[in-house]
């Protein structure tokens, strides 16, 4: 008794199909990207130097609790730098991202050590500080 042949199918149609699957899974269109959630930015890379509520202690930094629109190096309770001394502004959405990007260079003498290279991380932790009231 033979084995019945398995017929193998090659050229140019096989080929078309294949290309035809292929564009199509490459045409299916993804799902949006969903934008940074600040809250968990600010809980994973700024909650262990700061609260966010009036009634928690001061960390290693303090608190943020209402810090948009207050003037920097003016929270009471807290110790800071020498460069703070000279600070003659209020926190605003530029200042606090300059200060994110990269804090010695706004106040030199500060001991930030938390510097962030992505607008879109520092745009979503401001939102959510903004929130903070």
């Amino acid at each position: 008794m033979r084995k019945p042949r398995v017929r193998w199918a090659t050229g140019a149609g096989c080929c078309s199909t294949l290309l035809a699957a292929t564009m199509a899974a490459a045409q299916m269109p993804l799902p949006a990207a969903t934008p940074p959630d600040g809250a968990a930015l600010f809980k994973q890379q700024c909650a262990t130097c700061h609260a966010t509520t009036s009634s928690e202690a001061a960390r290693q930094g303090p608190s943020l609790f209402k810090i948009v629109g207050q003037p920097a190096g003016k929270v009471d309770g807290f110790r800071y730098s020498a460069g703070f001394a000279k600070a003659d502004f209020a926190w605003d959405d530029a200042r606090l991202d300059a200060w994110l990007t990269n804090p010695q260079a706004m106040i030199p003498g500060s001991v930030m050590a938390y510097r962030q290279p992505k607008a879109e991380t520092r745009a979503a932790i401001i939102a959510y500080l903004k929130e903070l009231h």
